[in-house]
């Protein structure tokens, strides 16, 4: 089934604009649930309650309303909202080029893809070329789902991929929590070599194929299981007890990476800069 775009407009930078349109990205593969009546197992409907009238609402009777105050509200229509006098309705407005290592993950929200029109092809490949060559990546502006977002648009296989972003303002301060971890701790330069030789004996190069949802996957074969009228799959054994010495859990933890196939010799000093790692073929 082909892929369908949720928003077509253009991709403005200087006084170039290349005609766009956005794909989401992702897709869910959760399992989903329904909520049932205990009693009966028949599933609950959602329904569009008036109060007024005491009856259900069907979505076509539906209009939005936003609450200027307590139980007052001011209907918006679609054509409305889409009049607003702003570029970023119709336009991923580009207004910077930056590096992408200075960008923190902490801000990137969801992902999509920019595929360009049959006219913007052209644009479209030099930008990708151009943001290639100099490793950049582009922070803009476009507004989608009554909002207007921040993102970051870079290069992404044969198409551009758009990152929507936070505002500074809507991540919160770390600061803010009650425990902030080891605020008033200290840890021993042993103690460090150690927890540096266990991140060693782990490192290994980021493959996304080799992580799997082992919830799905249980998640899955329970719910088979229950179909077919089989014995439940078994929690897995609980883990042992608390380690409270630090210096001993670290010990064995490495000794456990040694064993599953870690590096043979850990590091006690700081590593130095080296390429990055061959993935290595571990044994069971």
């Amino acid at each position: 089934m082909a892929v369908r775009a949720i928003w077509s407009g253009t991709l403005a930078f200087g006084m170039v604009s290349i005609p766009v349109r956005l794909y989401a990205a992702t897709e869910s593969h959760d399992v989903r649930f329904h909520l049932l009546h205990k009693g009966c197992g028949e599933r609950l409907k959602n329904l569009r309650w008036c109060p007024v009238h005491e009856e259900a609402i069907a979505w076509e009777d539906t209009e939005r309303g936003f609450e200027y105050t307590k139980g007052k509200y001011v209907p918006v229509t679609e054509e409305e909202l889409d009049r607003l006098p702003v570029k970023t309705v119709h336009s991923v407005e580009i207004s910077d080029f930056v590096k992408l290592e200075e960008v923190d993950p902490i801000y990137f929200d969801r992902a999509y893809y920019l595929a360009p029109d049959e006219t913007g092809a052209k644009a479209f490949l030099l930008l990708r070329k151009a943001l290639e060559e100099t490793g950049r990546a582009a922070v803009a502006k476009v507004a989608i789902r009554d909002k207007e977002n921040l993102c970051l648009v870079r290069p992404y296989e044969d198409v551009l991929t758009m990152e929507t972003m936070f505002y500074a303002n809507e991540i919160r301060s770390a600061r803010e929590l009650e425990h902030a971890a080891g605020r008033e701790q200290t840890v021993s330069s042993k103690e460090l070599q150690m927890a540096v030789s266990l991140i060693e004996n782990l490192s290994d190069r980021f493959e996304i194929e080799k992580y799997e949802d082992d919830y799905q996957r249980a998640l899955k074969k329970l719910l088979d299981a229950k179909l077919k009228g089989k014995a439940l799959p078994q929690a897995p054994a609980a883990r042992g007890p608390e380690v409270v010495d630090l210096m001993e859990a670290l010990r064995a933890s490495i000794e456990a990476t040694r064993r599953k196939g870690g590096r043979t010799a850990a590091r006690t000093s700081k590593p130095r800069a080296r390429p990055a790692p061959q993935r290595r073929r571990r044994t069971a």
